[in-house]
């Protein structure tokens, strides 16, 4: 059941540098040590144009967001450990929220020296019937990344979860 009108502005907008320097970090963390990620001079990265970003690079966009409410904050409750499932905010009930998916869609590459505009809008919500976690509430959430030029380079998509109680194990 969907509930909502995609693409409502949610007025939020950052600014995320691509360097060369994160471009390599991001690709070591993932275990690729191809060139592509890191070599100006390498055959393969000159065929492609010059270094490229690995596809999901732009995850590491949430560090650029000072409204990114899933960062760490000194003072300040979190509510995602990692060590279980995080808790949904008070105001959804006593369920758990989690990320359900997360989707990539590639218009440009992205290069070092790119400053990308990160534009957030929400997507559809629809909720679904569970017959361990009570009611599923569904939402998207799109960040449209338009680069220096104006061009739109990345439409990132992610859904999140919240269940109406926590799983009993």
């Amino acid at each position: 059941m969907d509930e909502s009108k995609p693409d409502e502005p949610t007025g939020s907008t950052f600014l995320f540098p691509v360097e060369s320097g994160h471009i390599m970090m991001f690709a070591r963390a993932l275990g690729d040590d191809s060139p592509i990620y890191r070599d100006d001079s390498d055959e393969l990265t000159r065929r492609r144009g010059g270094i490229t970003a690995p596809p999901t690079f732009v995850a590491g966009a949430a560090q650029f967001d000072p409204d990114w409410p899933y960062r760490p904050r000194p003072g300040v409750p979190w509510h995602g450990s990692g060590a279980g499932p995080g808790t949904a905010p008070p105001s959804s009930g006593a369920g758990t929220s989690m990320q359900a998916e997360q989707h990539y869609q590639y218009h440009l590459p992205l290069r070092p020296g790119d400053v990308l505009r990160g534009e957030r809008s929400m997507g559809r919500t629809w909720e679904k019937d569970s017959k361990r976690a009570g009611r599923l509430k569904f939402s998207e959430e799109i960040t449209r990344f338009v680069n220096q030029r104006g061009e739109l380079a990345v439409t990132a998509r992610r859904v999140r979860v919240i269940t109406e109680h926590p799983v009993e194990n």
